[in-house]
């Protein structure tokens, strides 16, 4: 079952590769946006598969706080963001 942890692991870094190339080369500020929303949840995603194939469940605890930092990040980014209309030209 380990080996099953360490492919999944595996396939989510490579997300995480494609995910950077979307950061990079993102058209816009949403699109970057998704991305890095992306990369939090797929940052979650291998540290529960980690603490669940090293027996590790302080893992757990940090994959939840990089889920909440990644929500907070979304919602900071449409708070903060200046609309179309109060732009000065």
């Amino acid at each position: 079952m380990m080996l099953f942890y360490q492919v999944m692991m595996g396939v989510l870094l490579l997300c995480i590769v494609l995910g950077l190339v979307q950061l990079v080369w993102g058209h816009n500020s949403a699109d970057r946006l998704m991305a890095v929303q992306l990369l939090g949840t797929i940052g979650v995603a291998i540290l529960l598969l980690a603490a669940q194939a090293y027996e590790a469940p302080s893992l757990r605890d940090v994959a939840l706080v990089l889920a909440l930092l990644a929500a907070v990040t979304g919602v900071a980014f449409v708070r903060l963001r200046p609309d179309k209309e109060d732009r000065k030209p």
